[in-house]
């Protein structure tokens, strides 16, 4: 069960949603327009945000999916569905058919927690929701939540979860490494459009 929750969860995590979302809709590759990442922000960028909101939807759905499906195979087993969070988490950050360049993984981890703990999914989108209305950058929001996380499951008693979103938490870190200097210098973008 460990090897099909780390294949199936990397595979379904591995689907480019916003690439395939885009391409379908005549808008071309979104890897060649700003940041060139694949997820639900740069699809933003494009000016359709019925796109971007469809890639963030499928992008934290394939994440849920992933933990949900392994959960009912398991008997709802604690250990495959975190591991099955993280490989779905990977596969969106790194998957094979990009050439291992995927996007920076925020709504899939997302996805993965609120299947994992709904609880604990509902706490990190609301830490972000606040985040985003004070700071009104959304990197700096993803970064609080995804930090908090952790310590979240960890005081629900789910600490193989807490481990599991710990390296989630980490690699969203390392994937935001430009917005963290960015955030440093002070000329991160703000949401809102621009004046």
């Amino acid at each position: 069960m460990i090897l099909v929750a780390a294949v199936l969860g990397y595979l379904l995590g591995s689907i480019p949603f916003g690439l395939a979302i885009t391409k379908a809709a005549g808008l071309g590759d979104i890897r060649e327009f700003g940041s060139g990442n694949i997820g639900a922000t740069n699809v933003l960028r494009t000016g359709r945000k019925d796109l971007a909101l469809a890639t963030l939807l499928l992008d934290s759905g394939k994440g849920a999916i992933a933990v949900i499906l392994i959960g009912w195979m398991s008997g709802w087993q604690e250990l495959p569905m975190a591991l099955a969070a993280a490989s779905s988490f990977l596969g969106h950050c790194f998957p094979v058919w990009l050439r291992f360049k995927g996007g920076k993984g925020v709504a899939t981890f997302l996805g993965t927690l609120l299947a994992l703990n709904i609880w604990a999914g509902l706490a990190a989108c609301g830490i972000w929701l606040i985040s985003a209305f004070v700071s009104r950058i959304s990197s700096l929001a993803a970064l609080v939540a995804a930090a908090l996380t952790p310590i979240i499951l960890l005081a629900m008693g789910q600490t193989v979860s807490a481990a599991a979103a710990l390296v989630m938490t980490l690699l969203i870190f390392y994937r935001h490494q430009a917005n963290i200097s960015r955030l440093l210098a002070g000329t991160e973008p703000k949401i809102g459009p621009k004046k």
